[in-house]
């Protein structure tokens, strides 16, 4: 994230709590979506998110319900969020190291971060998956330090390349940690052995840590890409639908929602919006031009 932060979206353009809620009806009652994830920007901060969660586990069929949160605030929301039926989360935690956190965030809650995953965990909310971006140069020594800690506490680590989709353009591929890097070191301190378990539309290829039953993920967008297995739908806060992380068109909602659209003609809508998902990325293409929405304003 930039030091200066990014505009906050007018309050107008954002779905309400009741239409959150009815797209993800549709989708479920119309689209076959059977797994929903709220992410962000930080979803923690949404003060309707424990409604919106509530209602959507009355959904029939009922979906799986999953958070991806920075963590700074899931100590005190944890419990909650588990008894309104939210399953499980996903926390963001690049370091170890709390003068590190505080460097890369311009936030000193590397404490607050560790007190909510430990929170999710005792509220039951597993399995805790962690996220980790390793950047060349500035925690790219911690691959080892990161998994042998999850190791220890039942948690499930997942590394994922930097991807361009950062705010200020700057990303380079020579600059990145590629998956291989990734698994060169953590192959110097632990036995990985390629895990057998189905993956699916899953976009993490994991192995089997010193054997198992405990395991390792990478999700290697860039170096190797899994768009032909993707069956991934995101949902903006301004009712934006978006067919891949890295499209650059997108697909309103939000208008014809607001017009009076069915549900039929909004369930249309969404179908036609994945149809003509790009087979691919494109990210090695020469003319690959990054999205004007940065992660934080996609949702990972």
């Amino acid at each position: 994230m930039p030091a200066e932060g990014l505009d906050w979206l007018p309050k107008p353009h954002l779905l309400s709590n009741d239409e959150i809620v009815r797209l993800v009806r549709i989708a479920v009652g119309s689209l076959g979506i059977r797994e929903v994830r709220f992410t962000g920007g930080e979803p923690l901060l949404r003060p309707g998110l424990l409604d919106v969660v509530s209602r959507c586990v009355r959904l029939e069929p009922r979906p799986s319900l999953s958070i991806t949160t920075n963590g700074i605030g899931l100590a005190r929301l944890a419990e909650p969020l588990r008894e309104c039926g939210l399953e499980r989360v996903n926390v963001s935690l690049d370091t170890l190291r709390p003068a590190r956190f505080q460097a890369l965030s311009r936030r000193d809650r590397h404490a607050d971060v560790i007190a909510g995953i430990d929170a999710a965990d005792a509220a039951g909310l597993r399995p805790i998956k962690l996220n980790t971006v390793l950047m060349r140069g500035i925690n790219d020594d911690e691959a080892t330090d990161l998994l042998r800690w999850c190791l220890e506490r039942g948690y499930e680590l997942r590394f994922i390349e930097q991807m361009p989709l950062d705010p200020g353009h700057v990303w380079r591929r020579d600059a990145m940690v590629t998956a291989q890097e990734i698994l060169d070191q953590l192959s110097a301190d632990f036995e990985l052995t390629p895990d057998d378990e189905v993956r699916g539309s899953a976009p993490a290829e994991t192995w089997l840590v010193n054997g198992g039953p405990a395991r390792v993920g990478i999700i290697a967008s860039v170096t190797r890409p899994f768009c032909g297995r993707c069956d991934r739908t995101r949902l903006t806060a301004d009712g934006q639908i978006r067919n891949c992380l890295f499209a650059r068109e997108e697909t309103d909602l939000r208008t014809p929602l607001r017009e009076g659209a069915s549900d039929e003609e909004i369930a249309a809508l969404w179908r036609g919006a994945q149809r003509v998902k790009k087979a691919g990325a494109g990210i090695d293409d020469p003319t690959f031009l990054q999205p004007a929405r940065p992660m934080s304003a996609i949702g990972g």
